[in-house]
């Protein structure tokens, strides 16, 4: 599975839980990247993202390296983390969602 499909999995997974936030780390060639996923929406607080919701969210060069799933609505003076960090691929099959 390539990262561009791990998120659309990861969204469409979110919006069954609207009471979580998906956290992706990884780098876009050697510099950091974080992706956040709420409510079915990917958003990049490192790099810009296009306005058209058909583009991908991953900038060319991403690897995905790590995931957490945090207690939403995410507050970033005090985030609660619900799983992880683990693999990117294994936040699909976490059961604590």
């Amino acid at each position: 599975m390539t990262d561009v499909e791990l998120v659309q999995q990861l969204e469409e997974r979110s919006r069954l839980a609207p009471d979580r936030v998906v956290r992706l780390k990884g780098t876009v060639f050697k510099e950091p990247f974080e992706l956040l996923i709420f409510r079915g929406f990917s958003s990049s607080t490192t790099h810009p993202t296009a306005f058209d919701p058909d583009a991908s969210v991953l900038p060319d060069g991403t690897r995905l390296e790590m995931a957490e799933l945090l207690q939403g609505p995410l507050n970033p003076a005090d985030h609660s983390v619900v799983a992880g960090p683990m693999a990117p691929g294994d936040l699909l099959a976490q059961a604590r969602w």
